[in-house]
């Protein structure tokens, strides 16, 4: 094992798979003369050319579209979003075209394409640069929606997404890019649609994902000075989502809290709590808390921001409330 940073694993999984398919190819904005916007392409122009790392004009629409049609052409390639906030402008290319090629077609086309970059708040960046959209693309057919943690995760998911025949989004965070973690010397994939337990615990499940997991990390050090034992599912894929790791979790503890940077009306969190108590409902001992930002546009001022995302102690207080103290 070796300690690397979450740009570093990113870099990784897109060369090894690169030097592993001469089809896969880099595109976007800056992603190579600048070694990309936050160094997650560093190094590959000089390895692959100009050819395989291709600098976009800033035209989102355009450059989604000529991906879409490079996978229908038999490639495969990676394109890079410098924020999700701009994958707006090709919305209509990844959720009319990418997302339902396949179904439309008959199955004579697949889209092998990978669509990655930064979600969520990074900050002071204001409000039409600090959106998390991953249940916006969770919610269509035919995509596939990825958001690690850690670098471990990120290039194991990474690998994984590359190598889908599936259009994937893998989202990202600008704050997670200096983030150090241990990854393997050898090769290895993660399977997309498992979650992983970071941690084990018998009082309460709290499911999380992305960068915002990080409070429920801080909430259950702190919960555990007053022996209370957390449980934490980091979902790594929020679709496919991995039902059953939840389900068998919440079984175990009774109790369960979801924490996600993400607007409380229809997310991921409303998905899970639709689920839990359909299939599980017995098992609850309390009603699950889902903890969101606030319903409003991202401030861009900091006491204001600090107040919009949920914290490791609104972590703590949704814990203790579930458990009645």
């Amino acid at each position: 094992m070796r300690t690397i940073q979450f740009r570093e694993a990113i870099v990784e999984a897109m060369s090894e798979e690169m030097r592993a398919d001469e089809s896969i190819y880099l595109m976007g904005e800056e992603v190579a003369e600048y070694n990309g916007a936050y160094k997650a392409s560093k190094g590959m122009l000089d390895e692959f050319g100009e050819k395989r790392v291709i600098d976009t004009p800033i035209s989102e629409l355009g450059f989604s579209g000529i991906g879409i049609g490079s996978a229908m052409n038999g490639n495969r390639p990676i394109i890079e979003f410098m924020t999700f906030n701009f994958s707006l402008v090709g919305i209509d290319q990844i959720i009319n075209n990418a997302a339902k090629m396949r179904q439309m077609s008959g199955g004579q086309f697949n889209i092998p394409i990978v669509f990655r970059g930064p979600t969520g708040s990074a900050g002071q960046l204001g409000a039409t640069h600090s959106q998390a959209f991953e249940n916006w693309f969770a919610n269509t057919p035919g995509l596939k929606v990825v958001i690690p943690s850690n670098p471990y995760d990120a290039k194991g998911l990474l690998k994984s997404s590359i190598r889908d025949n599936d259009p994937v989004i893998f989202m990202e965070s600008e704050q997670m890019y200096g983030d150090k973690g241990e990854v393997p010397e050898e090769e290895y994939t993660i399977p997309l649609g498992k979650a992983d337990i970071k941690r084990e615990g018998t009082d309460v499940t709290v499911v999380s994902f992305g960068k915002i997991i990080k409070e429920a990390y801080k909430a259950a050090e702190e919960l555990e000075k007053e022996d209370i034992s957390c449980e934490i599912i980091d979902l790594r894929t929020v679709r496919p989502l991995d039902y059953e790791a939840i389900l068998k979790s919440v079984k175990k503890t009774n109790r369960l809290v979801i924490l996600e940077e993400a607007w409380p009306f229809g997310n991921v969190a409303t998905e899970i709590t639709y689920k839990v108590q359909n299939e599980a409902f017995d098992y609850l001992d309390a009603p699950i808390i889902k903890l969101n930002t606030a319903d409003t546009p991202a401030p861009y001022s900091p006491g204001l921001l600090k107040e919009w995302l949920p914290n490791s102690d609104d972590v703590i207080k949704a814990v203790k409330k579930v458990l009645y103290i």
